[in-house]
């Protein structure tokens, strides 16, 4: 009995070890792939500089058509494939954690 508890300890260390060193790794990949779901400030700028290039360009544009007519950047909306590969990477966190917390319970239980 003490060896099968023995034994079950060694195995939660070695889990929280691997999900420790795993979840790290989840995170640094997150941190990257989070950036496709929001919109590029780069992008924004580069359409309003465009706009006034544009008017700038052209002397035949008065003055009460530009404030006439307001110009906005296109609505952003992720690509699909960034919004699903997101999803797995935060699932992937979660069961990660959850793991690391069971094994945790693991020990104490087996104490």
């Amino acid at each position: 009995d003490e060896k099968m508890t023995h034994r079950w300890q060694k195995d939660a260390d070695g889990i929280l070890i691997f999900t420790g060193l795993f979840s790290a790794a989840l995170a640094a990949l997150l941190t990257v792939s989070v950036q496709d779901l929001k919109s590029n400030p780069q992008d924004t700028t580069a359409f309003y500089l465009a706009n006034i290039y544009q008017l700038l360009a052209d002397p035949n544009i008065s003055r009460t058509s530009i404030l006439a007519t307001p110009v906005q950047p296109p609505d952003f909306s992720p690509p699909k494939s960034a919004v699903l590969v997101n999803s797995l990477w935060f699932l992937s966190l979660v069961i990660s954690m959850t793991s690391a917390l069971l094994a945790t319970m693991l020990q104490q239980w087996a104490r």
